[in-house]
């Protein structure tokens, strides 16, 4: 993201729409919104993520020397499009989630408004870009919970897509809540801890499995964490690191980051079974990690049949999301406005899929909080500029199942607004935190969610509903071209 200017990561038809746009002059702001529609894994919310990337993008957004000339051999642009993206850059505003906060289907992760040429060439490197770091952040915070608190470290870098999968997907994934990651390029980029321990090889190496311990103790006296199934995790693996152990404690070394890594076999029962050999010698403080395919599913299977496993490396079906391999995010036109009008007109797409309506206008989010608890109640996507008094009651509905309604009292709520100003004119107005503290911020925003709502299966939807007012609008306009239709027949 640093080094490349990432301006032509776009489909080639953004590019054939801009000239389009220029051969017929128009003077719209119009308003787009990024959003998903499903959550992955059948999950309850997903994870923001990718914010940073798509800040970087859009500063650095302008066609050098060098694109202008490839598309010129193309033979599809005329020279004074051309000479118009040569001198192009970004003017208009984005509104964005900010990274780290737990999101939902439907509702605006990012909202560009902007004239529309610049709103439809950054379509296709904000969704690249949002969909993978979302999808990513999402699947470390289940692997995570299934941890139930025990440190999960993302070593999948050798599995990744790509180097870029690889680095940014190790970013997402210590924004979902993992404690490290193996992949020092992206420790080196965003000052995140890098962790590991040795491959099979190192024990290999050496003339036996006692020796290769000893030697990587003696480098490593503080992590040191043994692997211990090269050979026998019973008969020879725990034996030898249980020695070398002892060996350390004998010379008065300092106990501390020591343990063994279980990268195959039965899991759980081997490390029941290392469990007693190791607190038999008063080694039970010892970490006991386990890596091999691991995802939410065997760890949460094996936290309940009772395995003594602290430390999970979890790696391909991590930094792949194996079970859901793409996180869906759209991004659609909400409203247009000419440069002589002082308000938007809604636009919306019909689709047969009731799920694929898209919602209209130029948009914001409330999250509605329970006071007592501090939990989410729902979302309520709203026009921009709305205003909601927390004293008096609220009556939300589900805009599908409209039939489904509940009233909030008043005072038993309060509301939060999450899209915020992220450019303004063209200018960044937004600082993003570190890694790390998005870290934290996802770590407070996941206790927001109720416990049925985190469960890996079945879990409990978190409602995203509509106001009065942008519901109205869109029913309005879902009859207007009801009846066009009609006319048409």
């Amino acid at each position: 993201m640093r080094a490349l200017n990432l301006t032509l990561l776009t489909d080639l038809y953004e590019l054939t729409m801009m000239q389009g746009y220029y051969k017929n002059p128009t003077s719209q702001i119009v308003v787009f919104d990024a959003f998903y529609r499903k959550n992955p894994s059948d999950g309850a919310y997903a994870i923001m993520a990718g914010l940073e990337q798509v800040i970087e993008y859009v500063r650095n957004l302008h066609f050098s020397p060098d694109d202008i000339d490839y598309l010129r051999e193309l033979k599809m642009f005329d020279e004074d499009f051309l000479e118009y993206l040569r001198g192009l850059h970004f003017t208009g505003d984005i509104y964005a989630i900010p990274e780290g906060t737990v999101i939902f289907p439907r509702e605006p992760l990012i909202k560009v408004i902007a004239p529309v040429m610049e709103a439809q060439l950054v379509e296709t490197a904000l969704l690249n870009i949002i969909n993978h770091q979302c999808l990513i952040a999402t699947k470390a915070s289940r692997v995570c919970y299934a941890a139930q608190g025990d440190g999960v470290m993302e070593f999948g870098l050798r599995r990744a897509q790509g180097p870029d999968a690889g680095i940014y997907g190790a970013r997402a994934a210590m924004i979902g809540g993992c404690i490290g990651t193996s992949n020092v390029l992206t420790g080196q980029m965003f000052d995140v801890p890098v962790k590991g321990t040795h491959a099979h090889s190192w024990i290999m190496s050496f003339p036996d499995e006692y020796t290769a311990f000893k030697t990587y103790a003696e480098l490593y006296p503080k992590a040191c964490i043994l692997l211990v199934d090269t050979y026998d995790v019973l008969e020879s693996g725990i034996p030898n690191a249980i020695r070398v152990f002892s060996e350390m404690r004998d010379a008065g070394m300092e106990m501390k980051g020591y343990g063994i890594r279980i990268d195959s076999g039965d899991l759980a029962y081997l490390s029941k079974k290392a469990y007693e050999m190791l607190a038999a010698e008063g080694f039970e403080d010892a970490i006991i990690s386990a890596s091999s395919d691991l995802d939410e599913y065997l760890i949460d299977s094996m936290k309940t049949q009772g395995a003594k496993i602290n430390s999970w490396g979890v790696g391909t079906n991590l930094i792949t999301s194996g079970d859901w391999p793409a996180f869906g995010g759209v991004y659609k036109l909400a409203a247009i406005k000419n440069a002589w009008e002082d308000e938007f007109t809604p636009k919306i797409k019909l689709s047969e899929n009731t799920e694929k309506v898209t919602n209209p206008c130029d948009k914001t989010i409330f999250r509605i909080y329970d006071t007592e608890s501090g939990k989410i109640r729902a979302d309520l996507i709203c026009l921009a500029g709305e205003q909601f008094d927390e004293s008096e009651d609220m009556i939300l509905f589900d805009p599908i199942e409209t039939w489904k309604k509940t009233r909030l009292k008043g005072g038993t709520y309060r509301l939060r607004e999450l899209l915020l100003p992220v450019f303004q004119k063209g200018n960044c107005v937004y600082t993003s935190p570190s890694v790390m503290e998005i870290r934290d911020i996802c770590t407070r925003e996941k206790e927001t969610l109720w416990d049925e709502s985190r469960r890996l299966v079945n879990p409990q939807t978190v409602y995203v509903d509509l106001s009065d007012n942008l519901y109205k609008i869109k029913t309005d306009l879902l009859e207007e071209m009801s009846m066009k239709a009609l006319e048409n027949q």
